[in-house]
């Protein structure tokens, strides 16, 4: 766990920082020192697309401020490239460095409907191309600003987050546009990753397991954090879901291990990080969903989510 000086004097921007994983990512950088750059567009005064009001930037800075870093709440549309612009030569005028970019921009749950079904053709077009532009387009976006900054000097760290592996990724995702999305940013870590490997500078992807994120909580399982149990009823596989903060964990880790090079170029999950650096989730527990479901795919008995954590 952090001691709290790991990061210090270190830069983050965590782009797409509004709730979940972003968030969580954010908190946990700044409880090891860092400053961090937060943005997104739901602010105290305008609300995203994504239509939820209760989390904000600015709240997700203050959260940093207060776990130790110093968070600084900027409000951005990452589709938008004079405010991406913006906001890396404000970094640059600020500090003149950015040692971690950490891409989470998503913000397309409410493009999708549960479960999934039809096939691409009968799928909404502009609906899916949202979905693309939203998700991978803003990565490309931020990563074409933020990038110079970044590698002005040896040992800069991009996190690609995403939602799998590139193990579970040769499955399909039932939905064209979502197997698209969430597949492309390991591929952009791994493009990256050998871009940047001669400047001294390493890319991954990252992605949480089953993420109980604000809205996985209280718009699919009426439940809160504190008693998230209740909702394995709903679904037993709920059982082997994670807090944002596990994430927010595992890429804290990433931004402090000075061997962060020997990731280049790969996929990596919360779980499988967690035994890596041995950190846990909020409960004490080390839950890895994508094992869990690797082998649930196979024949024979299905496993038993506790066992997975």
């Amino acid at each position: 766990m952090s001691t709290g000086s790991e990061l210090n004097g270190r830069i983050a921007l965590v782009a797409g920082a509004t709730r979940g994983a972003g968030r969580a990512m954010a908190v946990a950088l700044g409880e090891a020192g860092a400053t961090v750059y937060v943005t997104g567009r739901t602010t105290r005064t305008s609300v995203s697309e994504v239509g939820r009001a209760t989390e904000t930037i600015e709240e997700t800075a203050e959260l940093v401020t207060a776990a130790g870093g110093e968070g600084i709440a900027v409000p951005t549309d990452h589709l938008q490239p004079d405010q991406v612009r913006a906001l890396t030569e404000r970094i640059d005028r600020d500090h003149g460095r950015l040692d971690v970019l950490i891409n989470d921009v998503w913000g397309g749950d409410h493009l999708l409907d549960f479960p999934f079904s039809g096939k691409m053709w009968e799928y909404d077009l502009d609906r899916g191309l949202r979905m693309l532009r939203l998700g991978v387009e803003t990565h490309i976006v931020t990563s074409h600003f933020a990038l110079p900054l970044l590698t002005r000097r040896p040992g800069g760290l991009v996190i690609e987050v995403t939602d799998g592996t590139a193990e579970a990724s040769r499955t399909y995702r039932e939905h064209f546009y979502y197997d698209l999305t969430k597949t492309a940013p390991i591929r952009m870590a791994y493009a990256l990753g050998e871009e940047l490997r001669e400047l001294g500078c390493t890319a991954v992807a990252l992605t949480p397991g089953w993420l109980r994120s604000e809205a996985m909580l209280d718009t699919y399982f009426k439940v809160t954090e504190e008693n998230w149990r209740d909702g394995i009823a709903q679904d037993p596989g709920f059982a082997i879901s994670e807090s944002p903060a596990y994430v927010g964990r595992a890429a804290a880790c990433l931004a402090a291990d000075p061997e962060v090079a020997r990731w280049n170029g790969r996929s990596l999950s919360s779980g499988g990080l967690a035994r890596e650096y041995g950190f846990t989730d909020t409960d004490g527990s080390q839950p890895d969903a994508w094992r869990y479901l690797a082998d649930a795919a196979k024949e024979g008995p299905k496993p038993d989510p506790a066992d997975y954590r």
